[in-house]
């Protein structure tokens, strides 16, 4: 197990070798496993950035993520031409059923509803409007559509987690409720575990996933 200092240095490393990220508006601090991200930056896409660098890193088990996004006056935006952005973006993005899709935006905070079929589209919608200018922070309230045909979702999931070279399905316990997935067992890192989760959201007849994968550090 790496000591606190050491895990510390390792992700503010991460922070300064990502290009997408301004390390120096980020404060890091490490606990058992715990990094604590704090700070300021102007955009939310390098506040997501900052969040998926520190869970690269090998020895850390969760993200508390304290970072705000704040605007300098040539940053802002009013709601309506973010909403608009939004809007023209996922008519440009082939992955997004727009047609299904709400936006609503207050003061910079986006809340995305609507039914979708499948996980790949809730994921493109928010993809989508992460990076437009003048968002603050993003709320995916997307469902999914249950799928009405008999499929052996459970079967098709542990096929999907053996198939990839990057995830040990061995040490994956796969349960389910309906269209629901209920995931147990443990990884090596965050990455495996996001593995894991792409592979069970990509099976059809998945309507909900509840991740309890334990983060083993090596």
């Amino acid at each position: 197990m790496k000591t606190n200092e050491q895990l510390q240095r390792d992700v503010m490393d991460e922070l300064k070798w990502d290009p997408m990220v301004a390390a120096s508006e980020i404060g890091v601090s490490a606990k058992d496993g715990v990094i604590t991200l704090s700070g300021y930056v102007d955009s939310f896409s390098k506040k997501y950035a900052a969040e998926k660098a520190a869970m690269r890193v090998n020895g850390v088990v969760a993200v508390a993520e304290d970072i705000q996004v704040r605007f300098s006056k040539a940053g802002r935006r009013d709601d309506t031409a973010i909403a608009e952005a939004i809007l023209n973006a996922f008519k440009w993005n082939t992955l997004v059923p727009e047609s299904k899709l709400k936006v609503k935006v207050e003061e910079g905070w986006v809340t995305l509803e609507g039914a979708v079929d499948w996980q790949f589209e809730k994921d493109a919608a928010y993809k989508a409007v992460r990076d437009i200018a003048g968002v603050r922070s993003i709320t995916n309230a997307i469902t999914l559509k249950p799928r009405l045909e008999k499929i052996d979702i459970e079967k098709t999931i542990r096929q999907a987690l053996h198939r990839r070279a990057t995830v040990n399905a061995d040490n994956i316990r796969v349960r389910t409720e309906g269209g629901k997935v209920i995931l147990n067992g443990k990884a090596n890192t965050w990455n495996e575990r996001r593995e894991v989760e792409k592979a069970v959201w990509a099976s059809p007849g998945v309507t909900d996933v509840e991740d309890n994968i334990a983060i083993t550090a090596l």
